[in-house]
C-alpha cells in the first residue's frame, strides 16, 4: 500500500493491546512460508494490487520493512523510489527479507519506539507501527492469492488492523491508498472483513 501522510485524530495504544513488536513478529512468522514459496517463474504474475505484478509487490513490501525500521527510531524514510532488492539478492532474497523482519521487530521493540510522534510522517508512533503491520499482513495475503498458497493471518494482528483501518480508512480512500470497501455476505472471517475494508475481495 502507498502510505498516507496524514491521519485524523490518532490514539495511543490501549492498555490491553500487545506491543506492535509482538504483532510484527507474529505477522512475519506467518508471512515467511508464503514468501519462501514464491517461484522465479511466478514473479510476473498479476496481484490483487493492480499497480503491482508479483515482483514489484515483493520489492515494495521489502522496502516497507526496511524503511519502517528508520521510522521506529523517529528517523526519516525515503519512499520516493523502490529499490530492486529481488534483483540485488537473487535467490537469497527470502533469507534477506527474513533478516530484515527481525530488524523490524527489534526496531519496534526498542524503548520508546511506540511513544510520541514518528519522524517525517507526523503520526502517532503506534499508528506508524500498525501501518507496517498492515502492509505485512495484507500484502502477504496478496502474494498468497497471486500464487495460490494458503495464508492465515494471526488473529491479534487482524484485530489491531481492524481498529487502524476503521480510523484511517476514510483518509486512505481519499488519498487512493485504499479503494472503496467491498460488500461481503455474512459469515466472513475477520481477515475477510479487513481485506474488504481495504477494497480487496477475498472471495475471488
Amino acid at each position: 500500500m502507498r502510505h498516507a501522510s496524514a491521519e485524523p485524530g490518532g490514539a495511543d495504544r490501549p492498555r490491553t493491546a500487545p506491543p506492535i513488536s509482538e504483532l510484527l513478529d507474529a505477522a512475519a512468522r506467518a508471512a515467511l512460508p508464503v514468501l519462501r514459496g514464491v517461484r522465479d517463474d511466478q514473479l510476473g504474475l498479476p496481484t490483487p494490487c493492480a499497480e503491482y505484478d508479483l515482483r514489484a509487490l515483493l520489492n515494495h513490501l521489502f522496502h516497507v520493512v526496511v524503511a519502517f525500521q528508520a521510522l521506529a527510531a523517529k528517523e526519516e524514510a525515503d519512499f520516493s523510489r523502490t529499490p530492486d532488492r529481488l534483483g540485488r539478492y537473487g535467490a537469497r532474497w527470502p533469507d534477506r527479507f527474513a533478516e530484515e523482519t527481525v530488524r523490524l521487530v527489534e526496531a519496534w521493540a526498542a524503548p520508546g519506539a511506540e511513544d510520541g510522534v514518528s519522524g517525517g510522517m507526523g503520526l502517532p508512533a503506534r499508528t506508524v507501527g500498525a501501518m507496517v503491520l498492515l502492509d505485512l499482513v495484507v500484502h502477504t495475503w496478496d502474494v498468497a492469492r497471486a500464487t495460490g498458497r494458503p495464508y492465515e493471518a494471526p488473529s491479534g494482528c487482524v484485530a489491531e488492523l481492524r481498529t487502524l483501518v476503521a480510523r484511517m480508512g476514510p483518509t486512505a480512500r481519499r488519498m487512493n491508498v485504499f479503494t472503496e470497501p467491498v460488500p461481503l455476505p455474512p459469515g466472513g472471517t475477520e481477515l475477510d472483513v479487513l481485506l474488504a475494508e481495504t477494497g480487496r475481495d477475498p472471495r475471488g
